[in-house]
């Protein structure tokens, strides 16, 4: 949790949606903390929400009134849905209900709030707030997926204490406060220096097949993947993902190319590296492959089993490097020896930048919405982070990348540069030869 939020969030417009939850008390200290930054709030609420805080709090706190219904008494002539949508920079739904999340992805518009998000087409952000047993009900999960799959930044909820005093603790309870308000900051501020580049972004695990029941694979998710893809994507970069089986869903906004073996993974990779600024391989490959697929299912036995197997092709080592300028970014996986095995990869494959990281370490690895992990540069920098989202990891590696490739520029620059024309030596005898010679005269 963030104790001391400092952005400057001097004229950015947000408008804060608050729904009909008990979470809801936080968003009034949410509120302060975008005001305290800087930024203009419009506050919006439901019915519902106005059960759990009255809008005289946020009136107070932003000096603003509070628009809670799509047909006031006292109306004024331009429609405010539209009005409202226009004015603002980035909508954020604190907290965001199932109820609520439900209308977004079937796409009603039978309030004020609703009717806003379906008119809104700039940076849309939920913060989901509800009873651990709604968070992990299927509607609500298919709901989640639709949303985010049209460009909502969903702020998932951690594990918690529910509202109530004693009620088993599970997925659902809001972010803090002041982790939401550092979300959003992000989403307002982060510069657009990769725009006009193509980053490449490799995610996930790949399968491969024994039979049509069995399969060799890893227990990768692709989270890391995914947040790298979606943070590149907030630089301003046009991304490229190519992802292995997994079972979160990809970010919206960037162009998915979806695979199953490394073989699979490999002729994507070479399809799209040639045009790629940036190349960040995250995804866990499988090192080898079965010999033999068996096309029917391979019978168990009482014998001992011996199944030959051939290494994968090295995709990170294989890359086509047509272009000068491009970073590569490879992940070493070690449970030993960390540093040491991540270097060798770097110098290895010839990376840029090599992300290590101990699956072994508690918060780490796969399955984990967190990672610890360490940046080694080609000049030998190591940068170890602590324990951090893995939002948090991508952010900081892309500000690595990004350091990189400025880096990187005059040096391109001056290999590109021609050598100045050597001056040619000229003898004496040369010289006076030179000196004795008349011009020819040209006849008009």
């Amino acid at each position: 949790m963030l104790n001391n939020p400092s952005q400057d969030l001097s004229s950015r417009r947000l408008l804060l949606g608050v729904t009909g939850g008990i979470a809801a008390y936080k968003s009034a200290y949410l509120c302060r903390l975008f005001i305290k930054a800087g930024a203009e709030v419009q506050v919006v609420m439901t019915a519902a929400g106005t059960k759990f805080v009255a809008p005289l709090t946020f009136e107070t706190i932003t000096a603003r009134p509070v628009y809670t219904e799509m047909f006031p008494e006292r109306r004024e002539v331009s429609p405010w849905h539209t009005e409202l949508a226009s004015w603002a920079e980035l909508a954020l739904i604190a907290p965001a209900t199932a109820n609520h999340i439900a209308k977004l992805a079937c796409g009603l518009a039978d309030d004020l709030l609703s009717t806003i998000m379906l008119t809104f087409d700039r940076a849309r952000v939920l913060a989901p707030a509800m009873n651990h047993r709604m968070w992990a009900n299927v509607a609500t999960q298919e709901n989640l997926r639709t949303v985010r799959a049209r460009g909502f930044t969903i702020l998932e909820p951690p594990k918690g204490d529910m509202a109530r005093p004693g009620e088993d603790a599970g997925f659902g309870r809001m972010q803090e406060p002041e982790d939401i308000f550092h979300e959003v900051a992000h989403l307002l501020t982060t510069p657009r220096d990769l725009k006009g580049m193509r980053v490449l972004v490799t995610a996930g695990r790949t399968e491969e097949a024994w039979d049509p029941v069995r399969i060799l694979t890893n227990r990768s998710t692709g989270r890391m993947g995914f947040a790298l893809a979606e943070e590149a994507r907030e630089h301003g970069a046009d991304v490229v993902l190519v992802h292995g089986p997994t079972e979160v869903m990809p970010p919206a906004g960037v162009r998915a190319h979806a695979v199953v073996t490394a073989a699979e993974m490999s002729n994507a990779v070479r399809k799209e590296a040639p045009d790629a600024d940036i190349i960040l391989m995250a995804a866990a490959v499988s090192d080898y492959r079965f010999t033999d697929v068996s096309s029917e299912k391979i019978k168990k036995t009482k014998h001992s089993l011996s199944v030959p197997m051939k290494q994968t092709e090295d995709i990170l080592a294989n890359l086509p490097r047509v272009k000068p300028k491009q970073i590569i970014v490879g992940f070493a996986l070690e449970t030993e020896n960390l540093l040491e095995n991540a270097l060798k990869k770097l110098h290895k494959k010839r990376l840029d930048l090599v992300v290590g990281n101990n699956p072994l370490q508690e918060g780490s690895g796969f399955g984990t919405a967190t990672n610890e992990v360490m940046l080694i540069s080609r000049d030998g920098s190591v940068e170890g982070l602590p324990l951090l989202s893995k939002r948090e990891v991508a952010r900081e590696i892309l500000g690595a990348v990004v350091r990189l490739w400025h880096e990187k520029q005059p040096e391109i620059e001056k290999q590109k540069k021609p050598a100045p024309p050597r001056r040619r030596r000229t003898t004496s005898s040369a010289r006076r030869k030179s000196a004795n010679t008349k011009p020819k005269k040209t006849r008009v």
